[in-house]
């Protein structure tokens, strides 16, 4: 047909200038046309035409030349960028972090507010939509230039659909909610959504303890317990999406017959409200006020506190050593509410897992603390992003 030659050449064009923005995107500093020119195999004039479309796109920034080194003087240039932005929600039970970025992943600017209580999923969301749009307005970016948005949710999320599954029961009435299409419809940019922990060790991955390691575990411990799995470098969801739920992980035989929702799981074990129940001290105070005293008097020899550290510590222990042991990880990282105020814990979850374990993975404290979860959403977001503009490139047609 007479079409299918110019079809095809814009086809083969789109593709060759994703190639060119991919190299460009992955390049931290700047680049020239011979570097890519030898990467990607592409005539001199072929990548100059590409790289002239991508500047006038935007996605490009031309740098200028530098000094010759006995030929031509080589023209630099980068990846643009501030071509366009994401955002990150982090839900959690009581408070939610925001942040918006640029197309590395540099935050612009951040907000940590308290999770509105008492509302539905849609007004919520609604809510936390009107949120992320006002620290636009306050780093002066417009709005349709955000091109993504992650989201985490402290639950069971069906990723593929963008659905909340089932949400923590601090946040009552969240089951079967379609939390990326809410937020879609609200932000005007394509979402997508995970659980907070799996975001988690992909910010401890990205920009803290697990840089480098291929197959890692990141094990919150707070008012909920959970873990993200990497195996071989991707996130593990499992079938259900329910891969390293381990709050509900059976503690003993005699929990079996029992009622599993109220006890006998880790989480209602070893969470924050169980240690609160045991801790008479506990009252109505702050968590990390009364946390760290707990803590403290443990290390000062109190009877009960020494107690209820011990038996925590050899609950998340176990947990831990059961992970590795199916796992095999080479690093788990330790992090949530309760290891943050009792990082003391971490020395005594280690000596658990030794005793059971002949080669036991490292077990690390968490380098992002609570803003883990928001860094893997700034990952998760900035990916998303450069997929859709690659897709733009493979579907652009021979300029005129």
């Amino acid at each position: 047909m007479p079409t299918e030659g110019p079809r095809h050449a814009a086809h083969l064009r789109g593709l060759n200038l994703e190639r060119v923005l991919a190299i460009a995107m992955d390049r931290t500093g700047p680049l020239t046309r011979s570097e890519l020119i030898g990467a990607t195999g592409l005539s001199a004039p072929t990548v100059g035409s590409l790289v002239l479309q991508l500047m006038q796109e935007g996605l490009l920034r031309d740098l200028g030349t530098g000094p010759s080194r006995g030929g031509r003087r080589p023209s630099f240039m980068e990846f643009n960028a501030r071509h366009g932005f994401v955002a990150a929600i982090d839900l959690g039970p009581t408070r939610t972090r925001l942040a918006v970025a640029d197309l590395r992943g540099e935050r612009l600017a951040h907000r940590l507010m308290p999770t509105p209580p008492g509302l539905g999923p849609k007004p919520m969301l609604s809510k936390l939509a009107g949120a992320v749009k006002a620290l636009l307005r306050e780093a002066h970016l417009p709005p349709e230039r955000l091109l993504a948005v992650a989201a985490g949710a402290p639950g069971a999320v069906d990723r593929d659909r963008g659905m909340v599954v089932a949400l923590a029961p601090n946040l009552r009435g969240w089951s079967q909610v379609p939390m990326a299409q809410i937020l879609r419809r609200a932000l005007g940019a394509p979402v997508v959504v995970e659980n907070d922990v799996n975001l988690a060790i992909l910010g401890e991955r990205w920009r803290g303890a697990a840089r480098g390691h291929d197959t890692c575990a990141y094990v919150t411990v707070g008012t909920g317990i959970g873990a993200g799995i990497v195996v071989d470098g991707e996130l593990h969801r499992g079938h259900h999406s329910l891969a390293g739920e381990i709050a509900l992980m059976c503690m003993g035989p005699q929990y079996v017959d029992v009622d599993f929702g109220s006890r006998g799981c880790l989480e209602t074990l070893a969470g924050l409200k169980a240690v609160a129940a045991r801790w008479s001290k506990a009252g109505r105070r702050d968590r990390n006020g009364w946390v760290a005293e707990l803590i403290q008097a443990a290390e000062s020899g109190d009877p009960q506190a020494r107690a209820i550290a011990d038996e925590t510590a050899a609950l998340i222990g176990i947990a831990t050593a059961n992970l590795c042991l199916v796992l095999d990880p080479s690093l788990v990282v330790l992090g949530g509410a309760l290891i943050a105020q009792a990082p003391s814990l971490i020395e005594d979850v280690h000596r658990i897992v030794d005793r059971i374990i002949p080669m036991s993975s490292r077990i690390v404290p968490s380098e992002l603390g609570e803003e883990a979860p928001l860094w893997g959403a700034l990952l998760v977001a900035n990916q998303e992003a450069r997929v859709r503009l690659r897709q733009r490139l493979r579907e652009a047609r021979v300029p005129a």
